[in-house]
């Protein structure tokens, strides 16, 4: 088969790294891609948006399965495009419809979907422009801290908690009314806080059948102890050591098959991933949001666990007998530790040269933001590389990736050095 994957950073690159390990492969493709990809599969140079483009590859290539990474393509249409094509739309598309892209494209239709389906999350209100006082008398009923939520996308930044009342409603005018992330925040829900720990479950489904795959939890602070900005993710660790069965029991129960039924009660078609975020409250767990695609970097320590031939689970879900895959998950503990450039998720330079990736050894660098060069690898993202070993544990695993994480070098480098420390 060949294989076309859409995207160009960890996430993508672990998806090829584990589809390149099947004999049922002819040819990968990756767009755009990135170093990692290059040095397996073959990069195309086009945007995962670019319809058009990605139809005309698909042709040219003979492309037999479609893998689509990030959510923008999705909550864009993409699989709609190709369903309504008749040249395409004989292929598989792994990556849900518009309609249930909205899970992540909406936070305001995901809450709604979460109530009328009574899968347990935050209490909410959402609000437009015009309702701006409203949302005001909202915020004073809570108890800080206030959560507001742009409703659209917004590249992961359209989340504020804040303490302070006055603050809140200030941020709330400035979402509503003078378009603090554009289109996304014409709508913003309000939600109350919940505290506690967070992890995220993740789900493959062809639509009649899922599967949940390993459980993960990630980093998403720049600064150790869970301090300063939010990143795309700084690190991850899978298994969760606190998600014991009985814990995991309450996610199936209570929030996984709820969320099954509720597509299809729903009649929203899905084929793909969905990566629900929870939150441990009590011994409790809460869904703080629903996205459409697999995490980043949580995808680098979920997908190495998986020992089954990646392929052939993605055409049972393109086929819709994923009933039919006995999922077998590799026993030991995964971490990744991710390198970033220096001054993200500021501004941050581009182009610099990497070093040590030959001296790697009992770890996998998944490549984020890297581009070639002359064949040299450079820096081309703020998230760089993601350092992914095993062990018998978190701590063994982590000791290995933090040893392999030294031998790398690139100006201005940083990473964290205490993934895992609340475990």
């Amino acid at each position: 088969m060949n294989v076309l994957i859409l995207g160009s950073g960890g996430r993508e690159h672990t998806l090829a790294w584990k589809l390149v390990q099947s004999p049922g492969l002819t040819q990968l493709f990756v767009a755009p891609g990135n170093a990692g990809t290059a040095a397996i599969a073959n990069n195309l140079p086009m945007g995962v948006n670019d319809f058009p483009a990605i139809r005309e590859a698909v042709l040219e290539k003979e492309i037999h399965l479609v893998v689509v990474g990030p959510e923008d393509p999705l909550v864009n249409g993409l699989h709609d495009f190709f369903l309504s094509d008749a040249s395409l739309k004989h292929v598989p598309v792994i990556g849900p419809q518009k309609l249930a892209a909205t899970l992540e494209g909406s936070k305001e239709f995901a809450k709604e979907f979460m109530a009328r389906h009574q899968i347990p999350t935050a209490a909410y209100q959402s609000f437009t422009a015009g309702q701006l006082q409203e949302g005001y008398r909202f915020l004073e009923k809570m108890t800080p801290p206030y959560v507001l939520k742009a409703d659209g996308l917004a590249a992961g930044k359209g989340v504020l908690i804040l303490q302070d009342l006055g603050e809140a409603k200030n941020e709330l005018r400035a979402m509503l009314q003078d378009a603090k992330f554009g289109a996304a925040s014409r709508t913003v829900v309000i939600e109350e806080f919940l505290s506690g720990i967070e992890l995220s479950c993740f789900v493959l489904t062809d639509g009649e059948n899922y599967k949940v795959l390993p459980m993960a939890k990630d980093y998403k602070r720049i600064g150790e102890g869970d301090t300063g900005l939010n990143t795309g993710g700084m690190g991850a660790v899978s298994p969760v050591p606190f998600a014991d069965r009985e814990f995991v029991d309450k996610i199936h129960s209570r929030i996984v098959k709820p969320t099954i039924a509720g597509l299809k009660k729903d009649n929203i078609p899905y084929k793909g991933f969905i990566f629900i975020g929870l939150i441990k409250v009590g011994a409790d767990p809460m869904v703080i949001e629903y996205n459409v695609r697999m995490g980043d970097p949580e995808t680098e320590v979920v997908i190495p666990r998986v020992k089954n031939d990646l392929l052939e689970v993605f055409r049972a879900v393109a086929e819709e007998r994923l009933d039919e895959i006995d999922l077998q998950i590799d026993d030991r503990s995964a971490t990744t530790v991710m390198t970033v450039s220096g001054g993200y998720p500021g501004a941050y330079e581009k182009g610099k040269p990497i070093s040590g990736l030959s001296s790697v050894a009992d770890a996998i660098p998944f490549h984020a933001g890297t581009t070639l060069k002359d064949d040299v690898v450079l820096t081309n993202g703020g998230r760089v590389l993601a350092i992914t070993a095993f062990g018998r544990d978190h701590k063994e695993a982590l000791a290995t990736a933090y040893r392999n994480v030294a031998k790398i070098h690139f100006s201005g480098m940083y990473y964290r050095k205490d993934i895992g420390f609340d475990l």
